[in-house]
């Protein structure tokens, strides 16, 4: 079985919408309620109460402070105990583990932040044009038919943003069954000028959704500065900026999407390199365009689509030098610099461009010299690739994924 969410959008009137932000608001003031219990507990080194004994505590609670809670469904402050729970478990983990940086210590939820949400579960129902919550009733969907309506639901989760309401359904579906029609394996270059270069030389431009919508945002950024806080007029320059951050992200997200489920529906190996994004983000001159191409979230998306499709994901060593090496004949160009963006080898005096170079060579340490598939990752397959004498292969436990070093 696999867990899927499907996210839509809401068409709310005025009186479901102030449902909805009750909900919300029940669900931010339990999880601080819960979450100065912990602290409080933590300061004065006790025992920590979990999520079960702060719930009996807030059902006692309920009947003589805050009466007003009978008006939302229980299950959206039984959430918010469990999401502080977690946030809580998580702490101590990246601790235990030394984890580089700040710990992230569980912070206290804020009605001003732009992003808002509620989690429910128990009787959830989905049909062809709404959805029908627990205590809000029958919500109309923008999308018909979006939702599966034979799926199991486990949770819904409502969110605000840019003053739009959405919904994502999270559903438990059956595991397709996995195919090896596509016998074909590529290699992938990230990069900034071009998003993805392909070792079968197709190649995906970077839509730079933040560089083109730089001017109007260092407007409209300006225009919020200049009102007074608290204000009505700040309130809507503040509802424009959240619009356009909103515009940017769908923008990128569009893009990745479609560039991914192409990827996977066309090949049944995919080889990747190993970026470490926040080490790549430390050079200044770099970082606002590589947080506009969304690196780490066009890996996320290869990997989860490709276990839902039976594919296959392989990532080679982040120091391989994919860019520096001869896809034809294996000579090193230590001296390459990022300017150089064609790839000239002075033994076999092949010229190719630098990412498709790249590319080549990200596919040809998986495959050596054969045309089948490794049965490496995850998923199966009949045929198998022999690995180049040079390679070695490393199961990563941390990711759950296989490492190629030379």
């Amino acid at each position: 079985m696999i867990l899927r969410a499907y996210k839509v959008q809401l068409s709310v009137n005025n009186k479901q919408q102030t449902l909805l932000l009750q909900h919300i608001g029940c669900a931010r003031w339990a999880y601080n309620w819960a979450l100065a219990k912990k602290k409080e507990s933590f300061d004065k080194k006790e025992k920590i109460p979990n999520a079960i004994e702060l719930h009996r505590e807030l059902n006692k609670l309920k009947q003589s402070d805050v009466p007003w809670m009978y008006n939302s469904s229980k299950t959206s402050p039984q959430n918010a105990l469990r999401d502080c729970d977690k946030a809580f478990q998580n702490f101590f983990t990246r601790c235990k583990k030394k984890v580089k940086g700040k710990k992230g210590f569980p912070k206290f939820k804020s009605k001003k932040n732009e992003k808002q949400s509620f989690r429910l579960d128990g009787a959830i129902s989905v049909e062809s044009d709404c959805i029908k919550l627990p205590r809000i009733g029958k919500l109309r969907l923008a999308e018909k038919d979006y939702i599966p309506t034979d799926c199991k639901i486990l949770s819904a989760t409502v969110s605000k943003r840019a003053d739009k309401w959405f919904v994502s359904v999270q559903v438990e579906t059956p595991d397709r069954e996995r195919s090896n029609e596509k016998n074909k394996v590529v290699g992938i270059d990230l990069g900034i000028k071009s998003l993805a270069t392909c070792s079968d030389g197709a190649t995906y431009e970077n839509p730079k959704a933040l560089k083109k919508n730089l001017k109007r945002l260092k407007r409209k950024q300006k225009q919020l500065s200049r009102k007074k806080k608290s204000s009505k007029n700040y309130g809507k320059a503040k509802q424009k900026l959240a619009k356009l951050y909103y515009h940017i992200s769908n923008i990128r997200k569009d893009c990745l999407h479609k560039i991914t489920s192409k990827i996977i529906d066309e090949n049944q190996v995919i080889v990747l390199e190993d970026l470490k994004v926040s080490n790549m983000m430390k050079n200044h001159c770099l970082a606002q365009a590589i947080s506009d191409v969304g690196l780490h979230e066009f890996r996320r998306q290869i990997e989860y689509k490709a276990k839902w499709s039976g594919r296959k994901v392989v990532f080679a060593d982040a120091f391989y030098p994919s860019s520096k090496t001869c896809s034809c004949c294996g000579w090193k160009n230590s001296d390459l610099k990022l300017t150089d963006r064609v790839f000239e080898c002075k033994m076999c005096d092949m010229k190719i461009d630098r990412d498709l170079n790249a590319s080549l060579n990200l596919k040809q340490i998986y495959t050596g010299s054969s045309s089948g598939i490794q049965a490496c990752g995850d998923g199966s397959s009949e045929k198998a690739i022999s690995l180049s004498p040079s390679v070695k292969q490393e199961f990563n436990k941390k990711s759950r994924v296989y490492i190629l070093k030379r």
